[in-house]
């Protein structure tokens, strides 16, 4: 996801055996530079997206983390079970730490916690990782940063990468992808330096040809064990067991609490080490491995045991890697503190018909799975999956046997026993966050329940949104899920857009004086869905448009105030205007292909388009465009937001730019024949309007900026002349560049896309 870019940290300079110092404190609770009046709260999906990473802290109950993809941290409320977001105080600046690729909970004083973060190693992230900790569950955070980058949303990202000496908890670990090999801590995450002596930074690359270093980064150091039963409480443990991403040497040990190590031998080859659990009662690690570092593939892999007394390794499989029936490599490993021969690991990936979860008793002496075949294609259960919470997440497929909808899960590398509990149990997906409270039903031949357990966690990522007047429901363009009408608020939708479903939804619009009537332009997984869908029902109910012969992409798309036509910018085919629902296309003239396309809100023959510093205007329709004599816009495409006001004809507002150029806020009366500046504004990415304030004849304006040399989100009530920060220090969202939009019938709520936290909106003190 493209950022907004900083200076490079100090900390890049720092040699990388050096000790490094703690450069900043983050941004806290407490902090806000004004009480804004405002209430912050999420438009409830819950879920929407990967959860790597379930951290159970082993001494005290109840106290459980969970770590996403691109959408922060969270900590369980036990009373309320709801997730409550720990990272909604990062900035626009460093965006790419609510990339979370670590996570660990102090198991001695539990009220330390810590998250290793950053988002790319590649160049999409332009900052550096680092280490986030805290002396307060989250709620305030001190800041170390790293020099190197982190990869919370990169391949390898379901290794849990971060661990704290259950003896000594002034020491952490952190395995680093990128080369960087094994880091260590001794003062609690304040300073950090490498571990000199370990001796494999890793060697496995997913696809070294990816020119876009996504899937060409050394995935580098994986997961952390330590053996507590080695040591005792106030020294470092001496044996310490890492996981390497090296197919021929994947664990490693320490016998002297780090000073040195080897690779552990007679260890399985041919497989990377995913995770690693050690079950110091009985001295042995466990270990299960796939043939990829996940979390989208991997084709074959085994779970192994080592015995620490005989040094001997067992294949424990439950389906081995040379098995005909092995088509997958494991991932989720746990194991029950309460019972440690119970063991539980899952598929990583099993894209058809499903993941499998096994589980065993005895140590992997025999296992049993959580569904089997009966006669082909019947399937037996030994779980009720009830997804009332979330019951979006059959994504309205009712697929032949053995698929079913829901599906157990995907992408499950995250999967935890609760130490203080044998019956509870959760694991992520691709999706959402799954658990039961009734595991154990599981050994005595009984139906368990599993649960969406996602409450609190928002993790979409927000591309349009969409709020009509008349009481027509909030409609959103997401990424992943495609996106959905709220009726409600508060309450979760029963389901995504569907017929067709778009995985990635681009760009919606409405016909401003007919809002029922709507048009989507996304992307699907199967190729022959067209990318354009239109409803007449306020996004309730979708049929799929035609699509013009050559479209490789969905693009930006645009609705005639009154309907009658739509404009749609697409990949591949250019700007095309169609008058009869998307029943057929004629192309645009005039106007640059890969332009962004608006509508008036007013004039329903008048369109808008902009395109590397140029602005077009069509007043037939859509049908033809001329461009503006506008100057000292800013230049490229992708980084420039533009709308129409509601109610006032040839009224343009355009945000948006990039450092070093032209980067503001631009407002045109005359239809785009001329652009003022806004004054005063000194970046802005997206601008939206709302219901206008008691009193005043223009809509609220509402925008994503920099104004007055602080990054917010901010309210006008007079057109621009006066700015209200209406954020605070605790509510920044990170990125906020996609899209915001005012509601029109409530004066004050503003509606605001994130990357990773889904739809955030906010009221005045006492209502709109």
């Amino acid at each position: 996801m493209p950022g907004p870019r900083r200076a490079a940290s100090a900390a890049a300079a720092l040699l990388l055996a050096a000790p490094l110092t703690a450069l900043g404190t983050a941004a806290a609770p407490g902090t806000a530079l004004a009480d804004t009046g405002y209430t912050w709260r999420n438009a409830q999906i819950q879920g929407g997206g990967f959860v790597p990473g379930i951290v159970f802290n082993e001494t005290e109950p109840d106290l459980i983390y969970a770590r996403t993809d691109i959408g922060g941290a969270y900590r369980w409320n036990p009373d309320t079970e709801r997730w409550i977001p720990l990272l909604d105080w990062v900035g626009w600046e460093d965006w790419g730490w609510t990339g979370v690729a670590g996570l660990a909970t102090d198991p001695v004083d539990p009220d330390r916690v810590y998250a290793a973060v950053g988002g790319y190693t590649n160049s999409w992230d332009p900052d550096n990782g680092a280490v986030l900790r805290s002396t307060d569950r989250g709620e305030t955070w001190e800041v170390t940063e790293l020099p190197f980058k982190l990869g919370g949303n990169m391949p390898g990202r379901g290794v849990e990468r971060l661990s704290v000496d259950p003896n000594d908890n002034r020491v952490l670990y952190l395995g680093a992808p990128g080369g960087n090999g094994l880091w260590r801590s001794t003062d609690h995450g304040a300073t950090w330096s490498k571990v000199a002596s370990f001796p494999n930074p890793g060697d496995y690359v997913a696809n070294p040809g990816d020119g876009s270093g996504y899937s060409s980064d050394n995935q580098g150091v994986g997961w952390i064990a330590f053996d507590r039963s080695s040591g005792s409480p106030g020294s470092p443990t001496p044996d310490v067991y890492v996981g390497v991403m090296d197919k021929e040497n994947t664990v490693y040990r320490s016998g002297d609490a780090g000073r040195t190590w080897e690779r552990v031998p007679g260890q399985p080859e041919g497989h990377l080490a995913i995770e690693g659990v050690v079950d110091h009662e009985n001295g042995r690690l466990y270990i299960s491995t796939s043939d990829t570092g996940g979390p989208y593939d991997g084709g074959s892999g085994d779970v192994w045991r080592f015995d620490f007394a005989t040094e001997e390794w067992t294949n424990i499989s439950p389906v081995p890697s040379d098995s005909p029936d092995n088509h997958f490599g494991y991932g989720g490993l746990t194991i029950d503190r309460q019972n440690p021969g119970t063991l539980m690991v899952s598929t990583q990936i099993s894209w058809w018909p499903d993941v499998q979860i096994y589980r065993t008793t005895d140590g992997g002496g025999t296992w049993t799975q959580a569904w089997r075949y009966g006669s082909y294609p019947e399937r037996i259960n030994r779980y009720d999956l009830d997804v009332s919470a979330a019951p979006w997440l059959t994504f309205g497929e009712n697929p032949q046997p053995p698929v079913t909808s829901p599906k157990l899960g995907w992408m499950t590398q995250a999967m935890e026993i609760d130490p203080h509990d044998s019956d509870r149990m959760m694991y992520g997906t691709g999706a959402t966050l799954y658990g039961t409270d009734d595991l154990t039903a599981w050994d005595a031949g009984r139906r368990f329940t599993i649960e969406v357990k996602a409450a609190g966690i928002e993790e979409t990522a927000v591309n349009d949104l969409a709020a009509p007047p008349g009481g027509v429901p909030l409609v959103s363009a997401l990424g992943d899920i495609g996106g959905f009408r709220h009726d409600d608020l508060t309450q979760v939708p029963d389901m995504m857009h569907t017929r067709p479903f778009h995985g990635s939804v681009t760009s919606l619009d409405f016909a401003e004086r007919a809002p029922h009537t709507f048009v989507r332009v996304g992307s699907s997984d199967n190729a022959a869905t067209s990318r354009i869908a239109l409803s007449t029902d306020g996004g309730a109910n979708w049929w799929a448009g035609r699509q013009p012969a050559g479209v490789t992409g969905p693009g930006t798309v645009a609705m005639a105030a009154d309907g009658s036509a739509v404009v749609w910018s697409t990949e591949g085919a250019g700007v095309q205007v169609s008058t009869n629902y998307a029943g057929s296309w004629r192309a645009s003239s005039g106007v640059p292909a890969g332009a962004r396309v608006e509508a008036d809100r007013v004039d329903p023959d008048r369109f808008y388009a902009f395109a590397d510093g140029g602005f077009y205007v069509s007043t037939d329709g859509g049908e033809t465009f001329r461009s503006s004599a506008a100057g000292g816009l800013p230049q490229g495409g992708g980084s420039v937001r533009f709308a129409a006001v509601p109610g006032r004809a040839g009224e343009v507002w355009l945000a948006g730019g990039t450092s070093g150029g032209a980067y503001g806020m631009w407002r045109s009366t005359d239809s785009g024949a001329t652009f003022t500046p806004v004054a005063g504004v000194d970046e802005a990415d997206t601008v939206g309007f709302g219901k206008a304030a008691p009193g005043a004849d223009h809509p609220a304006v509402y925008t994503s900026a920099r104004i007055g040399g602080v990054r917010g989100i901010f309210r006008s009530d007079d057109a621009g002349a006066t700015w209200q920060r209406i954020n605070d220090d605790e509510h920044r969202w990170a990125w906020t560049g996609a899209a915001i939009t005012g509601d029109p019938d409530v004066y004050g709520r503003v509606y605001v896309s994130t990357n990773g936290r889904g739809i955030v909106y906010g009221d005045p003190a006492g209502g709109g």
